[in-house]
């Protein structure tokens, strides 16, 4: 598991450049399908466009698409992709829609606006640092949670749940990374009585 870098929500931007008019968006995508859905919107949304240009990186089996719908080859879709991949970001979608303002821009002009546009909405998304983490439970008598209170935030955990009964039972998540640390001083600090259970390993915002 690899840290990795996305965006947290949908994000829009617009340029105009010699008439033309293009509407950019960039998304959070999981999967094939997801892009291809939101393409889909897009279309029916803004049916009288004359081009939906995009570009993806998807995170699981490294995938990397893109298209110039109809644009000419090279000056939409790549430079797109350009922008994700400078920025590091995965499981992201751009589309730039173009409504065509009569004035023909160029190979070159077309590149830019299109770079430019995928720039723009990445601008004001919230981008997401995602690490490996461990999500964990355990169980500890009230004699001990102050101490394991005192020592958690050095580790960076958030409390994803907990339960005050007899005992205190708390569900924890942290980076996996740092989850043997943590093991080894709870184990010190309760002489090995308090022994973490992992639930599950999955990416989370840091």
């Amino acid at each position: 598991m690899k840290s990795y870098a996305t965006i947290e929500g949908a994000a829009e931007a617009e340029l105009v450049e010699k008439r033309s008019r293009f509407l950019s968006l960039a998304s959070p995508v999981r999967d094939e399908g997801e892009a291809s859905l939101l393409l889909s919107q897009i279309r029916a949304r803004r049916h009288d466009a004359s081009h939906h240009c995009y570009a993806y990186i998807l995170r699981a089996g490294g995938i990397r698409r893109y298209s110039d719908d109809g644009e000419p080859s090279g000056t939409a879709g790549m430079p797109i992709l350009e922008v994700l991949r400078r920025r590091g970001l995965s499981d992201t979608m751009v589309t730039v829609t173009r409504y065509f303002g009569g004035v023909l821009l160029g190979a070159g002009g077309l590149t830019r606006a299109y770079s430019q546009s995928a720039a723009l909405c990445l601008d004001s998304a919230v981008v997401l640092d995602m690490r490996p983490c461990a999500v964990i439970t355990l169980t500890v008598p009230y004699s001990l949670y102050g101490k394991l209170k005192n020592i958690l935030p050095a580790y960076g955990v958030k409390t994803l749940a907990d339960s005050f009964g007899e005992e205190v039972s708390l569900t924890l998540r942290l980076e996996k990374d740092r989850l043997p640390a943590l093991c080894g001083e709870l184990s010190e600090l309760t002489a090995g009585a308090v022994r973490p259970l992992l639930l599950r390993e999955e990416f989370a915002p840091l």
